[in-house]
């Protein structure tokens, strides 16, 4: 785990005890400019999405894998896969443990993916995650009661769903990869999915083209529809109705990089339809057309990114040890409020 210098100031909602055991465990939250983050400019269109003076911060540290970002009353939910914890962090640096044992299972093996990942709010107020360690996606009420929401495709265990979206018509997508089985896993279903669950409940595969499908998100008009591929470093877009058929599947853009810069992971996008998709080295910022814009080079390999605060004009980060957070220019678009 990454530690911050003790000097820091720690804002947290329950005061020095509770500042005091956030340093102990090793999680704190933190207010930090990263002087020595960047952002690469490919194409002079990228200040219109994000300004030149703009300072990526570093809000909170000392996880081992986060993952799964997501904007919910006033605060940042988010996940640690590796530490099996889910947390959720205030603009002003609230730091609390949310859920422990997070994935489902009491323990897993050190460095092993088996927390939670991906969430999203559902139309009823409640919130839908992915459990990684069960393999299922789960539905968390105002209690953080855990009840089971998904966890087969025709009778088949699901591999490891990873992350999730809502259609502007209500329709649940999600992709099922195994690129983080937890060891011993064995799988059941046999490929590695991208499903879509209607307003009735009706489940159905709607592509299992992709080697090792990731994040995934529509374009705001809802007739585009991207998946990444981590496997194969690209994004894929399809032409999608309301039925829920994709078509014309195609390669968007790829994200090549050396073995341990990372791969493409999650993504979002933003009220004009550019897109923000983890990268090798950190956030690749992708026009509507296809045209790389330019990179967030992030201090931490990113796994995934959420619109966050009032606007919706901050990305959060979710990447490896901690979490940071970017005022843009761009306004998110996020689907379930364009119910």
């Amino acid at each position: 785990m990454k530690f911050t210098a003790m000097s820091m100031v720690i804002e947290l909602a329950s005061g020095m005890l509770f500042a005091a055991a956030a340093q102990a465990s090793g999680q704190m939250a933190v207010h930090e400019a990263v002087p020595a983050a960047k952002i690469v400019r490919d194409s002079p269109a990228l200040d219109a999405v994000i300004a030149p003076d703009a300072k990526l911060e570093k809000v909170a540290t000392g996880f081992i894998w986060t993952e799964g970002p997501m904007w919910r009353k006033g605060a940042l939910w988010f996940s640690d896969l590796s530490g099996n914890k889910m947390y959720s962090l205030t603009p002003n640096g609230q730091l609390k443990v949310l859920l422990d044992k997070a994935g489902g299972l009491e323990s897993f093996p050190a460095g092993g993916y088996g927390g939670s990942n991906a969430m999203v709010p559902n139309k009823d107020g409640t919130v839908l995650m992915m459990q990684h360690g069960m393999r299922r996606i789960v539905q968390l009420d105002d209690k953080l009661n855990v009840k089971v929401f998904l966890d087969k495709y025709e009778g088949q265990q699901f591999n490891s769903p990873n992350d999730l979206v809502f259609s502007a018509d209500g329709a649940l997508y999600f992709t099922d990869p195994t690129v983080d089985f937890v060891a011993g896993a064995k799988q059941e279903t046999p490929f590695q999915g991208v499903y879509r669950l209607d307003g009735e409940g009706n489940l159905q595969l709607v592509t299992k083209d992709l080697t090792q499908p990731n994040g995934l998100a529509f374009s705001p008009d809802g007739k585009r529809f991207y998946v990444d591929d981590s496997e194969q470093r690209n994004i894929r877009v399809y032409d999608a109705d309301s039925h829920g058929t994709l078509t014309n599947g195609r390669i968007f853009g790829e994200e090549p990089g050396g073995k341990d810069d990372g791969v493409p992971d999650g993504m979002k996008v933003d009220k004009n339809g550019n897109l923000f998709v983890v990268g090798p080295k950190g956030i690749w910022v992708w026009d509507a057309k296809g045209n790389h814009l330019g990179t967030i080079v992030t201090p931490e390999q990113p796994a995934n990114l959420a619109w966050g605060d009032k606007d919706y004009r901050t990305l959060y980060i979710t990447a490896t040890t901690s979490v940071y957070r970017l005022k843009t220019k761009a306004q998110g678009y996020v689907p379930y409020l364009a119910h």
